[in-house]
């Protein structure tokens, strides 16, 4: 049998995947976080699956769960908010599954950062203005960043930067990207991207800290910073202009 790392999407039942929809319907065993993903998702399981919240589970807790339910010829749903290709921990469990003889399949999901765009109505790459995107964090109570990856490094770059698992630490993201984006640099913080309780803020990186505090805002947010967010008369893209050759495969 088969264990399905399924992306959940951003927190909004709808925005999982139709895929990932009916991968879950047909999984007797179906491991989820809690916290994380949103009940109403459950309810696609089978009547009769199993369901675990491996919110208060160990890595190796986890491992067995997934194992035992291949033992027993079941089909298991590992569900993770977001896409699992973007801090979800799933490298580490597939390593140990691949250890165990277990086969298992990814099913993509909506990610958080697409979510928060989407809220905010931008788009992340604005022709003239930023192409690149970068997907970090920063290391407070989680495992340490590889040397390179910190802000004051990738800050250098002035591309768009997305910080997952920071809202709580928003002063210091503020203060160390300050000196590579410039106080008035666009910000945004969008908590709970794409459920009833979302919530969007936009400032700048001078002002957005501020009103992450005042907001109470502490987890389940994307900090998302750069030009993009604010940017207007940009040239249009050339992929729509009337001078490209259309006959050039």
């Amino acid at each position: 049998m088969t264990v399905y790392f399924i992306g959940a999407g951003p927190g909004a039942a709808d925005l999982i995947t139709v895929r990932g929809a009916r991968t879950l319907a047909s999984c007797r065993v179906c491991l989820y976080a809690g916290s994380l993903v949103p009940r109403e998702l459950l309810a696609e399981c089978p009547p009769d699956a199993r369901l675990v919240d491996t919110a208060r589970l160990t890595l190796d807790e986890i491992t067995d769960e997934l194992v035992r339910a291949h033992r027993d010829g079941r089909d298991v749903a590992r569900l993770h908010s977001g896409d699992p290709s973007v801090f979800s921990a799933m490298a580490e469990q597939m390593r140990r599954l691949d250890a165990a003889g277990v086969p298992y399949e990814v099913v993509p999901g909506v990610p958080a950062f697409a979510a928060a765009a989407a809220a905010l109505k931008r788009e992340l790459t604005v022709p003239t203005v930023g192409q690149t995107v970068i997907l970090t964090r920063i290391a407070q109570r989680a495992t340490a960043m590889p040397e390179g990856e910190d802000l004051a490094t990738l800050g250098r770059s002035g591309a768009l930067i997305v910080l997952h698992l920071a809202a709580g630490y928003a002063e210091r993201v503020a203060a160390e990207l300050l000196p590579h984006y410039g106080a008035d640099c666009p910000a945004a913080v969008v908590a709970y991207a794409s459920r009833p309780e979302e919530i969007v803020l936009r400032g700048t990186v001078d002002s957005i800290a501020a009103q992450v505090k005042a907001a109470g805002i502490v987890r389940t947010a994307v900090i998302i910073v750069g030009r993009t967010l604010g940017a207007e008369g940009f040239r249009d893209s050339h992929l729509y202009s009337a001078e490209r050759d259309r006959h050039v495969c």
